[in-house]
């Protein structure tokens, strides 16, 4: 999975709007920082945030299409977007490995 995720996010981070990339890294990021956090939460506390964190969750996935859309506009192609899948669970993992790659990319 890795392999695929660092094609995609190659392939993202080339995008020539930068403004619906950044979007998207942003929301990304949101995401994952909040999927992170999860680990330390109790039960009551995951209970108490879950309306968020799924908000987060669409926000990234329609920050994706909309990226993707364009990109497929501006004929930059987005067979990544299709090679990513529908499935919330792996798209929130690729939200998670886009914020370790910027992580490392900005130390």
């Amino acid at each position: 999975m890795n392999t695929e995720f660092s094609k995609i996010f190659d392939t993202i981070h080339q995008a020539n709007d930068a403004d619906l990339q950044h979007q998207f890294f942003r929301a990304a990021s949101n995401y994952a920082r909040t999927r992170a956090e999860w680990y330390f939460l109790s039960p009551s506390e995951r209970a108490e945030t879950n309306d968020r964190r799924t908000a987060l969750h669409n926000t990234c996935i329609d920050a994706c299409n909309i990226l993707s859309r364009s990109m497929a506009q501006a004929k930059e192609g987005n067979a990544w977007r299709a090679e990513l899948g529908e499935d919330r669970k792996v798209i929130g993992d690729f939200a998670c490995y886009v914020a370790y790659r910027l992580g490392v990319m900005m130390r």
